[in-house]
């Protein structure tokens, strides 16, 4: 297979964007955890608990999403460049190592969806209770 240096800068816009989708998710978690930490500390209750425990667990894997989103990226920069130096077996290497990075880093987010669905059960069980 023949690798140039514009095939892992195809990578960029899509590794960008996905950056900033987990971004928003993390601003959009905060802003969550700063009500739901209002709503417990003024009401407490098992739901609650059970809430901040599943977005402590989205809180995590966000960051490890954007960690190996940020190092898919890095690798893939370091490919570009090792690419244009003209060392090609290390810029295959690279490329597979950033998109094996970004696999994880979309399997997490996977995850982190599985994860805030079974968040939104809890809230729909509470209010069918109700």
């Amino acid at each position: 297979m023949d690798i140039t240096v514009t095939t892992p800068a195809l990578l960029f816009p899509a590794i960008s964007l996905l950056l900033l989708a987990y971004t928003n998710r993390f601003l959009a978690i905060t802003t969550r955890i700063r009500e739901l930490h209002n709503r417990y500390c003024a009401e407490g209750g098992d739901s609650h608990r059970r809430q901040i425990d599943a977005l402590r667990t989205r809180l995590y894997l966000i960051r490890s999403m954007q960690g190996f989103g940020v190092f898919s990226l890095f690798t893939c920069v370091l490919c570009m460049f090792t690419l244009f130096s003209g060392w090609i077996t290390a810029g295959h290497v690279l490329f597979g190592v950033s998109m094996v990075l970004l696999m994880i880093s979309l399997a997490q987010s996977l995850r982190e969806i599985v994860i805030s669905v079974n968040a939104m059960n809890i809230l729909l069980a509470d209010m069918e209770r109700s």
